[in-house]
């Protein structure tokens, strides 16, 4: 029964969904403010239906209710109680009701935070969420429902999860992921709708600029915990394999990246407009070209969801439309992007307009690099593209993109003075390179890129702190009176961009210092990596809730005392039947060591394993970590909760 009311309650979700994506525009068009004033109770509701409607797919998951297929297909009644709430997101039914419950949470949040934002504008937004909301309701209730059942005839028990998906990370990664893809809908809303109304002026970017950081922080969190799942549990020691799928979510994160800087010029200086409506559009067709690639079947991945081309075809057809439309609209309203203000060369609009061409070269490199191999296999060609190819391209793209960081926080808005310029760019150069070349030597000496890198990391690190040290005694209040009067926007651009250079050490160290040792081992047998011994002592079964496993005992030790001990497995799912690794860590600020149980060998007790000295490797994450708390910080910026003084709401028309 409570099956049946969440399957109800989504059919209902869809028919309010149609009424807000008509009603209230047609309040706008016909002046009805009652028409208007519909919009943001219909997604407050449609909330609340959704989230219904995913609490009853809980408890069947929960109450092994395997007469719903969806729940038979990914879960069995020794499924640890945590997994089985998760599982609900582990398929592709269920990963896509995710997906229109946080669409559903973004209206609803847009309904309840967007006070100071005109009832008209947001009705518009709203409407646009709405019809987003319409297609992918239609696309789960007519092709990919969760809640159909398997009656009379449903198995005794359930095929069980995906063993890679039976994580920890499986349980946050998704929805933060999810959070991020689902978010840019509410800045393609704010295009749309700013198109629709003629109004593209700065308090329309200084409403829509929150939303996209916010959405921007969740997805850089969504990537980052990605990333670390990956790294722990595929038992490769990788951090990033340049995946179709890694690609997917990274593309819409890359223009996203674009899209905030965009909307800043637009705010401050009216300019860039037309950039920004591109942006936001392109941004949104990335995420649902990410969840085409997903759910089609065209790729295969650890992280693919679906094997079915209808629920492909039916996606493309919905981007298509979203994409098309969206681009029609903006050729129609072109004449009003027009904008005769101007800049300087030396000007904060020019290194933006730099940083934005930088990241969409970045995203067109990783786009064609992912779709190429597609349209090979659909032409009977077989193309191959891996790392090195995004790796040639993808070090210079970010080392440029860093070269310019900190002239683009020093100068200010139309016009800067090339004299007031060079003393601080040239302490940040001097002190870059100083202080990266000793870096670079440690552990040992590193190749010419990456010293380069490390120059470059502590270039953008010094660039930043002395802006930030002049801007703080400007007031003359002393330092740290002065720095608590810089605006919270402030702070959040100068963590994220420290945070980008402390992922870039991470790569930099992780990629040029880790050292890596496939060995066959005995008990007994000893091997040093990165200056620790590592013997393997024994290789014990272990009983888990729904696996048998193999598990191996390493004493660690480093110039004879005892560090650790690490305690690798090869698990054998029972009723998947599939063999998993699970790797043993020790993790560490400096460096992680990695141990990986492979395969057992032919001699008796003999196994392969594989051990890693990965030095800096958690810096990428922790600089991710404050990348997203960087955005956070500048969407809760004061400004963003007062409305626009009435000189700069002109109307663009």
């Amino acid at each position: 029964m409570i099956v049946e009311i969440g399957h109800f309650a989504v059919w209902l979700a869809l028919g309010l969904a149609v009424l807000q994506s008509f009603a209230p525009l047609l309040g706008t068009w016909k002046q009805q403010q009652s028409w208007i004033n519909l919009a943001r109770p219909l997604a407050k509701v449609q909330f609340l239906l959704v989230s219904l409607s995913l609490v009853a797919l809980g408890w069947a998951f929960y109450n092994n209710d395997f007469s719903v297929t969806y729940v038979a297909n990914h879960s069995n009644s020794d499924l640890p109680w945590g997994y089985r709430l998760s599982a609900i997101w582990g398929g592709h039914e269920g990963s896509l009701l995710l997906w229109i419950w946080m669409l559903a949470a973004w209206g609803a949040a847009v309904a309840l935070l967007s006070r100071t934002v005109p009832a008209s504008m947001v009705a518009k937004v709203l409407a646009v969420m709405g019809m987003i909301a319409v297609g992918f309701l239609s696309f789960m209730l007519f092709t990919s429902n969760p809640f159909a059942r398997m009656l009379p005839w449903f198995p005794i028990d359930g095929a069980d999860l995906n063993p890679l998906l039976q994580d920890p990370g499986l349980v946050v990664h998704p929805p933060m992921l999810y959070m991020g893809y689902v978010g840019f809908s509410v800045a393609f809303a704010f295009a749309v709708a700013g198109l629709i109304s003629g109004r593209l002026d700065p308090a329309w970017a200084r409403w829509a600029r929150p939303w996209t950081t916010v959405a921007w922080a969740f997805l850089t969190v969504g990537i980052a915990l990605g990333s670390w799942w990956a790294y722990y549990e595929l038992g490769w020691g990788g951090w990033w394999f340049w995946d179709p799928v890694e690609n997917a979510s990274f593309m819409p994160w890359l223009s996203g990246t674009a899209l905030l800087h965009s909307l800043a010029v637009t705010e401050k200086r009216n300019l860039f407009r037309a950039w920004t409506v591109l942006l936001a559009i392109l941004t949104f067709s990335l995420s649902l070209l990410g969840t085409f690639l997903v759910r089609s079947g065209v790729l295969t991945s650890v992280h693919a969801f679906a094997n079915d081309p209808a629920r492909g075809t039916f996606i493309l057809i919905f981007l298509a439309v979203v994409a098309g439309g969206s681009l029609l609209l903006f050729a129609m309203r072109a004449p009003l992007l027009q904008n005769k203000a101007g800049f300087k060369l030396l000007s904060r609009e020019t290194f933006l307009l730099g940083n934005n061409l930088l990241l969409l070269t970045a995203t067109f490199v990783v786009l064609m690099g992912t779709l190429f191999p597609l349209i090979g296999d659909a032409m009977d060609l077989r193309i191959s593209i891996s790392g090195p190819y995004f790796n040639a391209f993808f070090v210079p793209l970010t080392l440029m993109l860093m070269a310019i960081l900190v002239p683009g926080v020093l100068v200010n808005w139309k016009r800067h003075r090339w004299a007031a310029l060079k003393a601080p760019l040239i302490w940040a150069t001097v002190g870059g390179v100083i202080t990266g070349f000793l870096a670079s030597l440690w552990p040992e000496p590193t190749s010419f890129v990456g010293t380069l890198a490390m120059i470059m990391v502590m270039y953008v690190v010094i660039g930043h702190l002395y802006d930030w040290y002049k801007k703080a005694t400007a007031f003359r209040q002393g330092i740290w009176r002065g720095s608590r009067r810089l605006q919270r926007s402030y702070y959040g651009m100068i963590l994220a961009h420290c945070g980008l250079a402390l992922v870039v050490a991470g790569i930099t160290m992780v990629t040029h210092h880790e050292i890596e040792r496939d060995v066959r081992m005995v008990p007994g047998d000893t091997v040093s990596v990165g200056g620790f011994d590592f013997t393997f002592e024994d290789v014990k079964p272990r009983k888990g809730p729904n696996y048998d496993a193999m598990r191996g005992t390493f004493l660690v030790e480093k110039n004879g005392r005892k560090v650790t001990y690490m305690y690798p497995e090869k698990r054998n799912y029972r009723v998947a039947q599939q063999v998993m690794t699970q790797v043993a860590l020790r993790p560490g600020l400096i460096f992680d060591l990695y141990v990986a149980l492979g395969e057992e060998l032919d001699m008796p007790g003999a196994w392969a394993v594989r051990v890693y000295y990965k030095p800096g490797v958690r810096w990428l994450w922790l600089g991710a970590l404050i990348m997203a708390i960087g955005g956070l910080l500048a969407a809760m910026d004061k400004r963003y909760r007062k409305p626009m003084p009435s000189g700069k709401q002109e109307q663009v028309a």
